[in-house]
Formats: structure tokens, sequence, C-alpha cells
């Protein structure tokens, strides 16, 4: 059974049931289905991430498409998610911890995850100091410390200045082989090959792409 056909089902018992999108962690217990609740969880996140303001925009709605995958044939099993997250009276919370849960050990994949949030945040040209509220509470589940966090904010947010050096987490003291080495490191670290290749969802290295651009133009600036 693929995920989707997985997801499709298990929509369909929420729906007819009238029970609430988080109520289906209960079931995603062994590891098969673990990559079922992970799809599930980041596209609740982002669902309720475009929420944060009070409105969902065009531009929110085309910026999780560009950070999460959706098989052509499986739009409307998104669209199912992202809607019934959107009307879960449950928290974000629970969705971040899920998450958490599941790839506590794998800080790289958190970070990329709340650099797609961050994307979908501020593509429509604000940051809402809800928006913000939501981005740094989850950094806190995540366990994402306030460098860490503060570099990620400079790639997204608008009125943040560029700052390559923050990005590659260097020193502009450093010798350029040396940051050269560091921008090497990074990119094989976040490499989205990396992740398929340790059997994480393909949904997940994905996320990775955003971040490996940013990654390349900081090094390109210095």
């Amino acid at each position: 059974m693929s995920i989707w056909t997985a997801i499709s089902k298990l929509i369909s018992n929420i729906s007819r049931k009238g029970q609430q999108l988080s109520n289906v962690f209960l079931k995603l217990k062994t590891p098969p289905e673990k990559t079922v609740g992970f799809t599930i969880a980041v596209i609740a996140l982002s669902a309720k991430m475009a929420k944060a303001d009070g409105i969902v925009t065009s531009e929110e709605i085309r910026a999780f498409r560009q950070v999460f995958y959706i098989p052509k044939n499986e739009e409307k099993n998104a669209s199912m998610i992202f809607n019934l997250a959107r009307k879960d009276v449950a928290g974000f919370e629970i969705y971040a911890k899920k998450v958490n849960k599941m790839l506590y050990s794998n800080t790289r994949i958190l970070e990329e995850l709340l650099e797609g949030l961050l994307h979908i945040a501020t593509s429509d040209g604000m940051y809402h100091p809800a928006e913000n509220k939501y981005i740094e509470t989850v950094a806190k589940i995540f366990k994402i410390d306030q460098n860490k966090l503060s570099m990620i904010k400079s790639i997204y947010l608008p009125n943040e200045k560029f700052n390559p050096f923050l990005i590659l987490g260097a020193n502009p003291n450093w010798e350029i082989s040396k940051i050269k080495e560091k921008w090497k490191n990074l990119v094989r670290e976040c490499h989205p090959d990396k992740y398929l290749i340790r059997g994480l969802p393909s949904e997940a290295a994905i996320l990775a792409n955003s971040r490996l651009s940013k990654i390349n133009h900081a090094w390109e600036t210095i």
C-alpha cells in the first residue's frame, strides 16, 4: 500500500466519523505508518502556519506547494488534509511534537522544515507577529537554539539584512579556504540524496532543496 493510499483511507475514516485530524496519530504507532504520520503532520503544520495570521492567502498555498511536493494525482488528498488541519481545534503544537518525536535525532531535517514554514509565512510579503510566535514556538519544540533560528530567519524575513556569513555559520575573519570548507560541509550535509539514502520520506528530501540553494547563494556572495 502506498503512502497516499493509506492517507486516503485514514482521511476518509476521519471525515466519515466527524473526528479531528489530530486523532489520526492514535493509529500511527509502528514504523511503516510513521511515514504516513510524517506526511500528514507536515501538511498540517503548513496549513496552520498559513492560518496563523488569521488569513490563508493564495500566495501561502502556492508557497506550500513549492516546499512540499505533492504528486499530481494526490493533490485532492493533500488538499483534504490541508483543509482538515485548518479546521482542527487542536493547536499546531501537537503536530510539531509528533514531527519532533519522529525526527528528534535529525536536527537538519527539523531545521529545513522550519525553513519551509518560514517560506510559507513570508510568501505574501509580510511577517505577522502571530506568525513569528508560531515560528518561535515550533523552533522551541524542535529544540532549535536561538542562534540557529536567527540564521534561518535571516534567509527568509523581508526586512532582515542578508548575511552570507550567518547563513554559513562562518566568521568573516576566517581564511577564505576555511569558509569554503564550511560551505562544502554544509552542501554535503543537506544534499537531498542523503535523506533518500537514509530511508527518510521523499518529502523530507525535497524540503532540503531550498536550504541548499540559500547556502550556495551565500557562498557565491562571499
